[in-house]
């Protein structure tokens, strides 16, 4: 069955798109660009599969619109691209050509994703090789882009870990050293400090302690 494009008018609400009338009735919307790429004109006669595949490209034009639009806050991994499409209620066919135009036009791609994500870490709350790895996991990089992505940043873990934990340190006021060495060792362990890395800032940070403490008591012996 043929159906007659009887008009193609702008839209009020959004002038880059338009909305296609078949046979005298509103049918459904495109984008401008779309209906000119495809070379829509009044008089035109569609068949039921033109319809569906142009109301198709409809739905990917909304769904790569609503991808940009995350986008642009910050990079994202394809995952979460694709989660946030599939929750907006688009189906599968149409996320994945949306996901498809997308990683064509460079908008997504894992590995930049990799290095933005580790590199914004670093600059403003850093952390372990452990804790990049498991956060980047969970927005669905791949292990080997994982791997790659923090070995070429060459992460200085023992002079980070050494600076949170002297800020949180501070933190702990008159603690006993004891329970003070617990906290803060379980403190980087969970920012995602190996217990190799943990340990020497444990030893060098509550020997600092050690050596203040030494200089307060031969001060006050000098003074007496």
């Amino acid at each position: 069955m043929h159906h007659r494009i009887t008009a193609i008018e702008p839209q009020q609400r959004d002038p880059e798109r338009v909305s296609i009338f078949l046979d005298g009735a509103f049918a459904f919307g495109l984008p401008a660009i779309v209906a000119a790429q495809e070379g829509l004109r009044a008089g035109d006669y569609l068949t039921e599969e033109q319809i569906e595949r142009l109301r198709a490209l409809d739905e990917q034009s909304k769904a790569v619109n609503a991808a940009m639009n995350l986008l642009a806050r910050r990079p994202r991994s394809e995952r979460e691209v694709r989660d946030r499409l599939k929750r907006k209620g688009f189906p599968p066919e149409t996320v994945e050509a949306a996901v498809a135009k997308l990683e064509g036009w460079r908008y997504l791609d894992d590995e930049a994703f990799a290095r933005y994500w580790v590199e914004n870490r670093e600059a403003n709350r850093p952390r372990g090789r452990r804790l990049l790895e498991q956060e980047l996991r969970l927005k669905g990089v791949d292990r080997e882009t994982i791997r790659q992505t923090i070995d070429d940043t060459e992460l200085d873990e023992a002079s980070t870990a050494l600076q949170i934990g002297r800020t949180k340190l501070r933190t702990y006021g008159n603690l006993d050293p004891a329970v003070a060495r617990r906290r803060l060792g379980a403190f980087l362990v969970r920012r995602g400090y190996g217990y190799d890395v943990v340990r020497p800032v444990l030893d060098q940070l509550f020997g600092e302690q050690d050596d203040e403490a030494t200089e307060d008591t031969g001060t006050r012996a000098v003074r007496d």
